[in-house]
């Protein structure tokens, strides 16, 4: 199969829409400034025409208005709002042509299952999923939008000190992403061990953690590089050897032996296809002697 030419770029929701005076201040030294500034780097330039699809929100407005208002503060004036809340207006020429004429779309937060209900298997899915194959396309999404993308999505799940089996809701999403399960708000909201029974329960998918302000830039279907302020933990269940998942009664315990989990910053890569993990090392960081372990 040809790896798709488009970008996926799936953050971890609560991405920073304007900087304090001590960030703008060091900004330069960190190099962390609006992770929304990666849609651009990848879209293009500020002439880029954005979409924003708010069809999760229940507030499309407020956030229509707030996202218009950020990418405007990054010269960016050519930005509309689709708000997609029926498969009729996904199914509309008017909206076909809008993202046909987009170099980048970019999916609010809200509820992930409200963006698979509207927009799964509609026209505009289908020609979202096209131009990610064969054009220059960015397709990004933050929060739903980001665990949206996954073919077997996380629609649901309670958060707690135990793994329980059934605690996790799965949904069918965009299938933009077949091999990996995306969760947002990861270490905030401490969902640990719903993306853990997702891999469990599909260990051939790699499972993709982001923290807020945090996002992962995949290209050729298969890099992918960490971007913004926090961590991305990645869980890779090809490994396990005590998966008794399918076997066990509802509300009992899971135990998972010799899952892989890697834990990512800004400008670290991971190879999806390869499963290998690619640390940056930046002597003006770094105190001291730096070791490299093979």
């Amino acid at each position: 199969m040809t790896d798709p030419k488009g970008t996926l770029i799936a953050i971890g929701g609560n991405e920073k829409k304007e900087l304090n005076d001590t960030e703008e201040r060091f900004q330069i030294h960190f190099g962390e400034g609006f992770i929304l500034q990666d849609i651009l780097k990848y879209a293009g330039d500020s002439k880029s025409r954005i979409e924003v699809i708010t069809s999760a929100s229940e507030i499309p407005e407020v956030v229509g208005r707030k996202y218009t208002e950020t990418f405007k503060r990054l010269g960016v004036e050519n930005v509309g709002i689709l708000n997609i809340i029926s498969r009729q207006r996904a199914n509309h020429p008017k909206t076909l042509r809008r993202i046909e004429e987009a170099d980048a779309i970019l999916f609010s937060g809200g509820d992930q299952c409200r963006i698979s209900r509207f927009l799964k298997e509609t026209k505009s899915h289908h020609l979202i999923v096209d131009r990610y194959i064969n054009d220059s396309f960015v397709i990004a999404g933050t929060s739903a939008g980001a665990v949206a993308m996954s073919e077997e999505m996380i629609a649901g799940g309670r958060t707690g000190n135990i793994l329980r089996k059934d605690d996790l809701k799965m949904g069918k999403g965009l299938g933009l992403m077949k091999q990996v399960i995306f969760d947002s708000h990861f270490i905030r909201r401490h969902r640990f061990g719903r993306l853990a029974e997702a891999v469990a329960l599909y260990p051939d998918k790699l499972g993709v953690g982001l923290g807020e302000d945090t996002g992962v830039v995949i290209t050729e279907g298969n890099k992918l590089e960490i971007i913004g302020s926090g961590m991305v933990v990645l869980f890779d269940g090809s490994n396990l050897v005590f998966n008794q998942y399918h076997q066990l009664k509802n509300k009992v315990a899971v135990s998972l032996a010799n899952l892989t989990v890697h834990i990512l910053a800004t400008k670290d890569k991971y190879y999806i296809r390869e499963k290998k993990a690619e640390i940056h090392y930046d002597a003006n960081h770094h105190k001291g002697e730096f070791t490299k372990f093979e």
